[in-house]
């Protein structure tokens, strides 16, 4: 379920956290932390540290000036998140950007000894809204999705636009049934790729937009899509609050153990049907059922559909599929339910780093997704090419990668 949480902001100065490693404890010592560095679901970052948190997703048209409100959608505490609609002619100008390699955190006074209301993580957006001269040094009040409190201004920097571009993603979100992505600039050009409505690409050049196109990257590499069929948004990662923290840690607790008795059941399910069917004729191609549990087994019941035929929309291992109808069928075998979009997969199960990756997790891109199958290979529905294959899991840019199990 999806809940928006909506704050009224205003501010004077934007700022940035620059430190390497650095929480803010009683002593503003480092401290550590159960949550990798990470890039969300929101994880994004252009670096091999991906969001563990999913970190929830703001809009600059939301965040920038004149006071306007604050739209955070969460992945925090239930793990959904939507891009929002922005429009500036500076989406960058006036953000407050977090660049630690865990967290810092947010105290509800201007003092290290007063409780912590929340922690901005690496690249959180944040606006500030006051400057407080105290006896330990000067702090800084700020807001970053639903937590407003207090982080020291020595690890901050302000105005600093190249770093908001640096950490944030733009997105062209689909607006029509079905989106072409043609290898130039026109209609008349050849089409890449489909992508289906609520799907999102990354946009990585937009010289071309007062033409009308943007370029994305997409499965089969880059490509333009017209800005008349995609809505085109700034996303960053804002804070997470102690009481979100808790309610996310509580939910992927009772999700992963859900999945589990999910996939036990449907294994045994599936072996009882299997024992009970006669040994008579067979089709050409005979396929196991699932067995095992936990993301290895879905990997070996996915790999032996590779060589299948890939079909935009589809879902059928056998007859053909998509890249997120693979995933999703792949996982339906063992009971877990999934919905058939490469970007709404960015907030299923919880977010893991890359360092933590492991076969069953599931991989996402800009319009893609797959499974990764260990040893550095992704196994998915590639194109129609290739079908069901195995890629090097590096082959583009990661935005996420979430685990079921």
């Amino acid at each position: 379920m999806n809940s928006k949480m909506t704050k009224v902001v205003s501010y004077t100065l934007a700022a940035c956290v620059v430190v390497s490693s650095i929480s803010l404890t009683s002593d503003a010592a480092t401290a550590t932390s159960g949550v990798s560095a990470l890039s969300s679901a929101t994880g994004v970052l252009e670096t091999t540290n991906y969001t563990a948190f999913a970190g929830a997703q703001l809009s600059v048209n939301d965040m920038l000036a004149n006071a306007t409100i604050i739209a955070a959608e969460t992945q925090l505490a239930d793990n959904g998140a939507e891009a929002v609609s922005s429009t500036e002619a500076n989406p960058y100008e006036n953000i407050a950007i977090a660049q630690v390699d865990n967290y810092v955190y947010i105290r509800e006074q201007a003092s290290a000894e007063s409780e912590y209301v929340g922690k901005l993580y690496n690249n959180s957006a944040a606006t500030v809204s006051e400057t407080v001269d105290a006896a330990d040094g000067t702090w800084l009040k700020i807001t970053s999705g639903d937590v407003t409190g207090y982080v020291k201004s020595e690890y901050v920097v302000q105005n600093d636009e190249e770093l908001a571009k640096k950490v944030s993603k733009r997105l062209a979100t689909v607006t029509t049934t079905t989106l072409k992505v043609r290898e130039s600039a026109s209609k008349d050009s050849s089409v890449l790729d489909l992508l289906p409505m609520g799907d999102d690409l990354v946009v990585i050049d937009e010289s071309t937009a007062s033409d009308g196109w943007v370029k994305v990257t997409c499965n089969d590499g880059e490509g333009y899509v017209s800005t008349d069929y995609v809505t085109l948004s700034t996303d960053f990662t804002v804070a997470e609050s102690k009481a979100a923290e808790e309610a996310r840690l509580a939910k992927e607790e009772a999700e992963r153990k859900a999945a589990q008795e999910a996939a036990k059941k449907a294994t045994e399910k599936s072996q009882s049907k299997s024992s009970s069917k006669s040994s008579g004729s067979s089709s050409s191609k005979s396929y196991s059922s699932p067995s095992g549990s936990g993301g290895s087994a879905v990997v070996n019941y996915g790999s032996q559909f590779v060589g299948n035929p890939y079909v935009y929309g589809g879902s059928s291992l056998t007859n053909g599929t998509d890249c997120s109808g693979f995933v999703m069928s792949c996982y339906s075998a063992y009971g877990v339910s999934l919905p058939h979009s490469s970007s709404a997969m960015r907030s299923v199960g919880y977010g893991v780093s890359y360092d933590e990756m492991q076969p069953g997790d599931i991989v996402c891109y800009s319009g893609h997704v797959g499974i990764y199958a260990g040893n550095g290979t992704l196994l998915h529905a590639s194109n129609k090419r290739t079908g069901i294959t195995y890629s090097n899991v590096n082959y583009k840019t990661i935005l996420a990668i979430r685990r079921i199990f």
